[in-house]
């Protein structure tokens, strides 16, 4: 593998201090709204599993833990779920959550794509926008089958195509006059859509031993409050990111230049879009 297996570890290092650094710490800022922002998603995650069925699920990318405590829940008693998540501001936010409310469930702080998980101990992984930061995502999907007990199902959401969110790339667009070394999306490159690519998503997880992949479109609706907006874009995506090095000055042309540009999905003292998904089952062959 020789220098990929270097540029991964290179990739992988960026995105390692990308979130224990700002972005781990916006999220975990905003994790309320996040987690309400997602909350039908969650759902889409959470009904997998048979309630009161029990067995021990893989929560990959698991954020600050909402998605996990919700599957724990799920699970009941005798169930367990492990979050996982290179952030260490987002493991200790789940940490606190679980335990304020008493879930049956653990966190562990490490990059999934190369932790050392006991073979074969799982009954199901699942994911939330969590499995398209990685470096070498076959290695990735490798590495979480070897988690895997036979027959184990998996279930990821994730984003479609940009041209498809719309609402996503809204900041970065209105921003570009005044933030001009905005960093361009690459297709396929670790981050937000990197597995947009259906036929591309599928071909890694077969390559890494998964079994029966199906890949179907979901879209729902996401709704914030509007008073979230201007926190929102200027807190997350690229947008986020070069504002947190920007002057006042240019803060404040950046907000008013992008806050208009998101009024087609303001309606009264709501923001609502639709998040294009990929919902991608498959089980360990």
């Amino acid at each position: 593998m020789g220098s990929d297996h270097g540029a991964g570890d290179t990739a992988g290092d960026e995105q390692a201090a990308r979130w224990n650094g700002p972005s781990g710490n916006a999220w975990v800022e905003a994790q309320d709204m996040v987690d309400a922002l997602f909350a039908p998603l969650e759902k889409l995650l959470v009904e997998t599993f048979p309630a009161g069925r029990g067995g021990r699920v893989l929560d990959v990318g698991c954020g600050t833990g909402g998605t996990t405590v919700a599957i724990a829940r799920r699970l009941g008693a005798g169930g367990r779920c492990v979050g996982v998540d290179i952030s260490e501001p987002m493991v200790e936010a789940g940490r606190a959550r679980a335990e304020r409310e008493g879930a049956e469930v653990s966190f562990v702080r490490a990059d999934a794509q190369d932790h050392v998980f006991e073979p074969a101990s799982f009954d199901g992984v699942v994911s939330r926008f969590g499995v398209m930061f990685f470096s070498d995502p076959g290695r990735a999907f490798a590495n979480l089958r070897r988690a895997a007990k036979e027959n184990a199902g998996l279930r990821f959401v994730v984003w479609r195509d940009i041209a498809e969110n719309p609402f996503m790339t809204t900041a970065e667009r209105a921003a570009a006059p005044f933030l001009p070394d905005l960093p361009v999306r690459e297709s396929g490159a670790p981050g937000q859509f990197a597995l947009a690519d259906a036929d591309r998503a599928r071909r890694l997880l077969e390559g890494a031993g998964w079994a029966g992949v199906g890949v179907r479109p979901v879209d729902v609706t996401c709704v914030m409050p509007e008073k979230e907006l201007v926190p929102y874009f200027s807190r997350f995506g690229p947008v986020g990111i070069a504002l947190r090095d920007a002057d006042e000055t240019t803060r404040g042309r950046v907000v008013s230049a992008v806050r208009p540009a998101f009024d087609p999905y303001v309606h009264d003292t709501e923001v609502r879009f639709t998040a294009a998904c990929w919902q991608i089952d498959a089980h360990a062959g």
